[in-house]
């Protein structure tokens, strides 16, 4: 085994996978311009951050389960007038999720809910944050499931461990009590200490919305509304303080709408 062998092997065991794959190249290149030792140490280090910083993003981008990759710049902003560019742009820079609140996209189907939903999710992966994406009923099965097999608490204890978890398409089918009693005990664990995105083709106008959302502090959410091209631009974003009767009122007036 040659020397450059040797080193090459250690390196992998060490697992220094890229500097193990760039070392001898950037040798030659090194004594070509006669750069420092110090200076060549540092280049396989940063090449190595790099990669391992990639690839760190990208565990997390595979955890969180998105059912497709939509980023905030492929977010066609035109299409959705009533939306601005701007709220959401400052929600990219993730403030929400250091003060636990909560985003809620109000809007029909194909109106961009989803979209941007990820795309904040993507942006919150590359800050190294812990993100899941689940369909609401996908996790409210997941839940009723937990109280059978008796491990309710320990399922609720991981999913209150998250940065951010985005809930997609509450609304779509009916809620049983039950299951709306679950939604709670999980929204309820992650109080204060991560935030959630929901998102919902709820058709409340939003007037109705407003005035379900009491002045209660129990919760802190961010609502935008997105609508079809052919609707008048009439959702503004708002931000409320939105009590737990309230909540749990437009949750149940979502039922029964679908």
């Amino acid at each position: 085994m040659t020397e450059i062998e040797r080193i090459r092997e250690q390196l992998k065991r060490l697992r220094l996978h890229t500097m193990a794959a760039i070392f001898e190249d950037e040798a030659n290149k090194a004594s070509r311009s006669q750069m420092s030792y110090t200076a060549f140490l540092a280049r396989l280090v940063d090449e190595e951050m790099v990669s391992k910083t990639d690839r760190s993003i990208n565990a997390r981008i595979a955890k969180a389960r998105f059912p497709a990759i939509k980023t905030l710049e492929a977010f066609d902003f035109s299409f959705q007038p009533s939306l601005p560019a701007t709220r959401i742009k400052e929600l990219a820079e993730l403030g929400f999720i250091d003060c636990a609140y909560n985003i809620l996209f109000v809007g029909p189907a194909g109106t961009g809910k989803s979209h941007l939903s990820i795309a904040l999710g993507l942006k919150a992966c590359a800050q190294r944050k812990r993100v899941l994406f689940t369909s609401a009923m996908g996790l409210l099965d997941q839940l009723v499931a937990a109280v059978v097999s008796h491990t309710l608490g320990k399922t609720l204890e991981i999913l209150g461990r998250l940065d951010l978890l985005i809930i997609d398409e509450l609304g779509y089918m009916p809620i049983d009590t039950q299951r709306g009693n679950l939604f709670f005990q999980l929204v309820s664990r992650r109080y204060e200490k991560g935030s959630i995105i929901l998102t919902t083709k709820n058709p409340l106008t939003a007037g109705e919305r407003c005035s379900a959302m009491m002045s209660s502090p129990r919760l802190s959410w961010i609502g935008c509304s997105t609508t079809a091209t052919s609707s008048p631009p009439a959702g503004q974003a708002i931000a409320s303080r939105i009590s737990w009767p309230g909540l749990k009122k437009e949750i149940e007036q979502m039922a029964r709408l679908c």
